[in-house]
């Protein structure tokens, strides 16, 4: 609990209009993607850095957490405030300070719409290329704390790979600048990758230095369908070993088709059990002899059908549809588990094998879709959740799933993060003595543990088959 001395201090720090108190009001502040709920005793929204820091000056004397959140959109947790305490909302700290064409950087406050720092770099023929499903909601900041990758990590990387230098209130309450403004530098560690990711565990971020590329001349997008999911993720290989590295490469099974077809307004070809939604970019040329290359192997590797979209509108209604495939998947069941794992792209076939036998043996559908490109699936555990004996089975295809990707090398989370959903399964990925370490590190930076606390680490003691009040979500 805050104490009412500390609830008017903070009223004093961001002003009255800025704080909310309401238990109602509060509703909205403690769920997020997951939608499990867990709410705050206050919330505030301050401007600045220097109440920022004042705040948590504040609550290190009187031991309550603070909650650092963007937009809410978060899919593992990382932004629930499961100890109660107080929300930080950063959204008034929202302008874009500056585009600088000369040397291709973008300086933004964290509460920026990620789709509106596009916008505003393409209107001077620059771009950012990080490009989450939910672009249109997430902020830059939310995107820096889980480091968020998305449909064109095939091509460009993820968050982190654009983010030059951060600006981050510490938990004790100083500022601090880490990072740099320029395309290189290694003076001492790099603090910049470390508070990246870190699910707003180590430090608040107040301002973000972006790197920025030049625009491409030209881009197309292309469906390739087939029979199976098999030939359409060994197909992704083959057109990576055909020396294209396409911008986008998803990949959508059967379930995930015949929800989405008509959002998509597709017709699917006869005996169509999967699809690969394609986009390349670059100068024209390039891009043509890029899409004749990806026509080549689609068809070489047995594609049903394969079709260019005729037009820049056609392109962006069906990529907008493919960023809407996990909302349609509730035609299936009323709920649904989702886990975003990473396997090399290689091992994608054995990953779906692994998937049929998990849905055959436990009687539940299981789509997956997702960045085929990277080899990073959002798997989607459909379960009704008001039968006790779908319900049950939900742990116990989440353990499997995670067992058998670790198992081929890959990793339990590509993009979501950690946050409380995944906390109890980080030990079957990070050894003991790594855990250790990284709870070191949280020390150094948060010696009192106010900030986000009960994210990323494993419970004392738990067993992940007793968490599924933590891990009951519907996480994209």
């Amino acid at each position: 609990m805050i104490s009412q001395s500390a609830l008017r201090e903070l009223a004093r720090i961001v002003g009255p209009d800025h704080l909310v108190t309401d238990r109602t009001a509060l509703g909205e502040y403690g769920t997020d993607g997951t939608k499990l709920a867990f709410p705050p005793d206050a919330a505030a929204f301050p401007r600045d850095a220097e109440q920022i820091s004042r705040i948590l000056r504040v609550a290190n004397r009187e031991g309550f957490p603070v909650i650092p959140r963007g937009a809410g959109s978060g899919m593992s947790g990382g932004a629930l405030p499961v100890r109660g305490g107080l929300v930080l909302g950063l959204r008034r700290l929202d302008r874009i300070l500056e585009i600088d064409r000369e040397n291709l950087v973008a300086k933004v406050e964290p509460g920026v719409i990620t789709a509106d720092l596009q916008e505003a770099a393409e209107q001077v023929g620059l771009f950012y290329p990080p490009d989450p499903a939910s672009i249109h909601i997430s902020t830059i900041g939310g995107n820096v704390a889980e480091c968020a990758g998305g449909l064109r990590a095939v091509k460009y990387g993820v968050t982190k790979d654009y983010v030059l230098g951060l600006t981050v209130v510490l938990p004790t309450g100083k500022i601090l600048k880490t990072g740099v403004e320029t395309m290189k530098g290694v003076a001492g560690y790099d603090l910049t990758r470390l508070i990246v990711g870190s699910e707003g565990t180590l430090a608040v971020i107040t301002r973000i230095t972006l790197r920025l590329i030049p625009r491409p001349d030209a881009k197309e997008t292309m469906l390739a369908f087939f029979r199976d999911v098999e030939e359409a993720v060994e197909t992704v290989s083959s057109i990576i070993g055909a020396g294209v590295t396409p911008t986008a490469l998803e990949f959508l099974d059967g379930l995930c088709l015949r929800c989405v077809k008509k959002e998509m307004g597709l017709r699917l070809p006869a005996g169509a059990g999967a699809m690969l939604l394609i986009e390349v970019d670059g100068t024209r040329r390039a891009v043509t002899d890029e899409a004749e290359k990806i026509r080549h192997v689609c068809l070489h590797r047995g594609a049903l059908n394969f079709r260019e979209a005729s037009d820049p509108r056609e392109a962006e209604t069906l990529w907008e549809a493919r960023r809407n495939v996990s909302p349609s998947l509730y035609r299936l069941r009323p709920h649904k588990t989702s886990e975003d794992v990473v396997v090399p792209r290689s091992l994608l076939p054995a990953l779906a094998r692994h998937l049929d036998g998990l849905a055959r043996r436990f009687g539940l559908p299981i789509a997956a879709f997702g960045h085929a490109g990277d080899g990073n699936l959002h798997v989607n555990i459909m379960y009704d959740g008001d039968d006790p004996v779908e319900r049950d089975k939900v742990d116990a295809v989440v353990r499997e799933l995670f067992m058998e990707v670790i198992r081929l090398g890959g990793t339990i989370s590509g993009e979501h993060g950690i946050g409380i959903t995944k906390a109890p399964y980080l030990e079957m990925e990070i050894p003991e003595e790594g855990i250790r370490l990284m709870g070191r590190i949280k020390k150094a930076f948060d010696p009192n543990g106010i900030l986000n606390p009960g994210k990323i680490f494993p419970p004392a003691g738990a067993d992940p088959d007793q968490q599924g009040v933590q891990k009951r979500g519907e996480r994209r």
